[in-house]
């Protein structure tokens, strides 16, 4: 390597280790190893994963894709025949529909297209993070709005950072770890207002009160994500998908993708589970039922105070150190989210709803904690 190419690869790795990235928390195995006890026996929290789907129903659909599946060839119609499974699921036209290997390869792709050095990306703190890292990946500056203290939007103030280089903005709603739905008429207040494209993260849609995908025809800068890896029970097979106006849903899939970016078996995982949506909609009432167990729960708890959700998650906030109380709750073999400050809120933490027998280990463990 000549000295020019020697330090042009030094100056790019500095640059690229400097990036900030997601951080991934340690395996189930990992902390098992510490603890002394087997994986099994980690009550695994953390993730927002579906746990109300029933393992057993998702192994009889995969078998049945397997069967289904020659793995030996590229997809051919299943990314066709998922989005018309897709558009009768959401009453829209299967053209709006856009398949991604799940909405963070989506988000990246919108930043990626939407984004050059010099503009800006446009958000809320705190929120899921991922755009931040992609937009600044495309030497584009970010900006964050912090939520009131209720958790709503600050319409006035995210209005007041718009400016002629902003290209994206970004809202997930429900929200990510704040767990509530913004207003819908904020949303389209913003939407008017946006001089960009405006990304609405609806990944915890089923568990709400509303979705926005019957606007897509009014706003033409609006792309709606969704995903399998929430209500679906997907996470590990990394499937989503976007929502937008029919011109804009076909330029999204056909100019910015890399060939086949989804698998044949996730693909067709992702229609067999359309096919069963009764299943979906079962763990979805089950999930949301020990939600309300499990909020009313911990408010009990002298010490705790959980907030409202219209997500699989609830945050709550505790008067110990939050790091006192992970810590606690981890030496039990209980893994759940450390947050830390949100707004005036010093101890937040964030517990996936688990089912019933999860929330009890955790709730014993957290009356002993505050006992």
């Amino acid at each position: 390597m000549n000295a020019k190419c020697k330090e042009w690869l030094e100056k790019k790795l500095e640059t690229l280790q400097a990036l900030e990235t997601y951080n991934i928390e340690r395996t189930n195995e990992n902390i098992a190893r510490q603890l002394g006890i087997s994986p099994a026996e980690i009550v695994k929290l953390n993730y927002n994963e579906n746990l109300f789907m029933p393992r057993e129903k998702l192994v009889e659909f995969m078998k049945k894709v397997a069967e289904e599946c020659d793995v030996r060839i590229y997809p051919q119609e299943e990314e066709n025949k998922l989005r018309e499974k897709l558009g009768d699921y959401l009453k829209t036209e299967k053209e709006c529909i856009v398949i991604g290997n799940a909405s963070d390869e989506l988000i990246d792709r919108f930043a990626r297209l939407f984004l050059e050095r010099g503009d800006s990306a446009v958000s809320v703190t705190p929120t899921f993070p991922v755009l931040k890292y992609c937009a600044k990946r495309q030497g584009a500056e970010y900006f964050a709005v912090p939520l009131l203290k209720n958790f709503d939007l600050d319409v006035k103030q995210l209005l007041d950072t718009f400016s002629p280089r902003t290209r994206l903005l970004y809202l997930c709603s429900p929200n990510s770890p704040t767990a509530n739905q913004f207003k819908k008429e904020e949303i389209e207040t913003l939407i008017e207002s946006f001089p960009g494209m405006v990304l609405l993260d609806e990944a915890y849609a089923e568990y709400a009160d509303y979705s926005l995908v019957p606007l897509i025809s009014k706003y033409e800068n609006l792309i709606i994500l969704r995903t399998f890896s929430k209500a679906f029970g997907l996470a590990g097979l990394r499937l989503g998908y976007a929502v937008a106006n029919a011109g804009l849903a076909k330029i999204l899939t056909e100019k910015m993708p890399l060939p086949f970016p989804v698998s044949i078996v996730t693909l067709s995982m992702g229609r067999k589970l359309l096919e069963n949506i009764e299943v979906v909609e079962k763990a979805v009432k089950e999930l949301k039922n020990e939600r309300g167990t499990l909020i009313k729960s911990l408010n009990e708890i002298d010490g705790i105070e959980a907030f409202d959700s219209k997500t699989n998650f609830v945050l709550f906030n505790t008067v110990k150190p939050n790091d006192d109380v992970y810590q606690s709750l981890l030496v039990r073999g209980l893994l759940i989210k450390k947050l830390g400050k949100i707004q005036h809120l010093k101890n937040c933490l964030r517990t996936t709803v688990g089912l019933p027998q999860m929330t009890a280990k955790l709730l014993e463990a957290l009356r002993e904690i505050f006992g």
